[in-house]
């Protein structure tokens, strides 16, 4: 369990800069790990640093790992997971920063970058990866997309086996595979949990839910074994509505409710904060990306005090 000492110690640091109290000792890995509920950060938004200073910041904010992009556009690629995956865990390590899941656009079991991912995954010790997003073919109806989506997730299943790692597909919010929530029990409802299932997003899950969300939860969770954790509301714009993130208990998700229904279905496993608001949006270069930084990791220090603080009064950890 991450150790009430640790948290009290990161929320004690009179630091204001990322860099100032990395060098203490309890902050360059000697803090205890172990715990079964890592709180990890989805490094998209750090994308613009290397890891050197994205273990830094991350240990700056008292995240215990990364979730890290490998896929297309993100921090490693899928042809060089080989040699930079690696690289990249043992550089977050030395800022006492595990790396316990990534994010993928696995979506083909016969792609070879498929194997070469989970391989170079499984390898580094890495035990959870989320996959790409599935679409519905407008031309099929419904029950023809599930099915034959349903071939495609037992096939991963079996290479998961193979390499002994946990894939997971996110609910996320719109007309994609995942959106209705119902329609991933039909694609998972005869895997195995122990090799694929869900990476439950409580977000997108209220997002198109609403006040039924619970239900989608209870009927999915034997097979959540990871969990997003981002906020957001309702906004209007031009005459539409869309939704908007925002910082940890500003938006409209009902954390409380959510960690309630997490603890009735003895749920375990990483959480992963995501950052999409604020430094997170937009792009800078030089000096700049130093200034993006430290109030990148200003966001993320606050998102994770308000969580950690959260899974506290639901004695999560």
């Amino acid at each position: 369990m991450m150790g009430k000492s640790r948290r009290e110690f990161l929320k004690a640091a009179s630091a204001t800069a990322v860099g100032a109290v990395i060098s203490n000792d309890l902050l360059a890995g000697n803090l205890a790990k172990g715990n079964g509920r890592p709180l990890c950060a989805f490094t998209k938004c750090l994308q613009f640093v290397d890891f050197e200073k994205t273990g830094e910041t991350l240990a700056f904010a008292g995240f215990d790992g990364a979730d890290i992009p490998v896929r297309p556009g993100g921090s490693i690629l899928p042809e060089s997971v080989g040699t930079e995956l690696p690289k990249a865990v043992k550089t977050l390590k030395k800022y006492g920063i595990t790396v316990p899941m990534i994010v993928t656009a696995i979506v083909d079991a016969d792609d070879p970058l498929t194997e070469r991912v989970l391989g170079a995954a499984s390898e580094a010790g890495i035990r959870y990866y989320r996959t790409g997003y599935l679409i519905y073919d407008p031309a099929k109806t419904i029950q023809e997309n599930l099915d034959n989506h349903k071939r495609t997730i037992e096939k991963l299943e079996r290479l998961n086996r193979k390499f002994n790692i946990h894939g997971a597909y996110q609910n996320h919010s719109g007309t994609r595979i995942g959106g209705p929530v119902w329609d991933l029990y039909w694609l998972v409802k005869d895997c195995d949990p122990e090799y694929f299932g869900i990476q439950y997003d409580f977000c997108h899950a209220m997002v198109e839910g609403g006040v039924s969300w619970p239900l989608g939860m209870k009927l999915l969770a034997p097979w959540i074994k990871t969990v997003d954790i981002k906020d957001f509301v309702w906004t209007k714009a031009d005459g539409k509505w869309k939704i908007a993130c925002v910082p940890l208990g500003d938006g409209m998700v009902d954390f409380d409710a959510c960690l309630k229904q997490y603890i009735l279905y003895h749920i375990s496993g990483p959480f992963s904060l995501h950052f999409e608001y604020g430094p997170a949006e937009g792009g800078l270069s030089g000096i700049q990306s130093d200034i993006r930084r430290q109030e990148m990791a200003n966001v993320m220090k606050k998102d994770f005090n308000w969580f950690t603080e959260k899974l506290d009064s639901h004695k999560i950890i």
